[in-house]
């Protein structure tokens, strides 16, 4: 099975990271988040991806022409203007870069790359979350329901504390800090498709997110896998913040795989 990345954003809500190189290309532990969710597909064999860039995809692309080089212990031997890979410890990833066009909406990025997915279920996510979700599983409801899509629902924290008044309407009379939010389920970014989906998408300014969403849903071909577990996207600064954190403790949930390079 492919999964797909959305890689061609801006992140205008994390521009401090992202006026020079595209927001799934911000790290988060010294390593892109786009890296991150690929190690989490991999986790769930699927190894074939297809990313769609836009700005300044050019990055994208430099990233993966060096990642083996980078992976590997090398010998360089200036005297002979030779270079020997000693060890390499790479993932066995199969990787289509398809460059969309800057303009291009969301969904038309999609159309965009239907030729190079085939008439098989992919996955496709946004470049720019985590999580510690079976992806598996998504792909089982999505066979069991026989739906054109399905995605995963998740309930993020609340962010704030959150108080009541007293009579007086000036003391607090309860305080509780960082809610578990309203209840709500949102729209996790990890979607199950059928192929068939792309035929609900116009052109190149469609947003995925909009008519192709709304047009199933009122359909009945969008199905839900519900997630109570660990789900982070990296909207703000204030979000990468949070994921470094995890990360730097070493109780990153999202970390769902293991490492490759064997320890010395």
């Amino acid at each position: 099975m492919k999964a797909v990345i959305m890689a061609g954003g801006f992140g205008t809500r994390i521009s401090e990271k992202s006026a020079t190189k595209p927001k799934p290309m911000v790290e988060i532990g010294h390593r892109s988040i786009l890296w991150h969710i690929l190690k989490i597909y991999s986790a769930h064999g699927i190894n074939d991806f297809v990313i769609y860039m836009g700005y300044k995809g050019h990055v994208i692309k430099k990233f993966f022409a060096n990642y083996f080089l980078s992976m590997a212990d090398v010998i360089f031997n200036l005297a002979q203007n030779k270079m020997e890979m000693h060890q390499t410890y790479v993932e066995p990833w199969r990787i289509t870069l398809v460059d969309t066009g800057e303009a291009t909406m969301t969904g038309g990025q999609l159309k965009r790359v239907g030729e190079h997915l085939g008439s098989e279920t992919f996955c496709i996510t946004c470049g720019d979350g985590v999580t510690n979700q079976d992806i598996s599983q998504i792909i089982a409801l999505n066979r069991q329901q026989k739906k054109l899509a399905t995605l995963s629902a998740v309930q993020p924290p609340g962010r704030f504390g959150a108080f009541t008044l007293g009579d007086d309407q000036s003391s607090i009379a309860h305080f509780r800090e960082k809610l578990e939010g309203d209840g709500a389920w949102i729209n996790g970014g990890f979607f199950v498709l059928e192929p068939k989906v792309i035929d609900h998408i116009q052109d190149d300014t469609t947003v995925w997110e909009r008519e192709p969403m709304q047009n199933m849903a009122r359909a009945g071909q969008l199905a839900a896998y519900k997630h109570a577990g660990f789900w982070q996207s990296m909207d703000t600064l204030r979000d990468k913040m949070l994921l470094e954190d995890l990360w730097a403790i070493g109780t990153a949930p999202g970390k769902v795989w293991k490492s490759i390079r064997p320890a010395k």
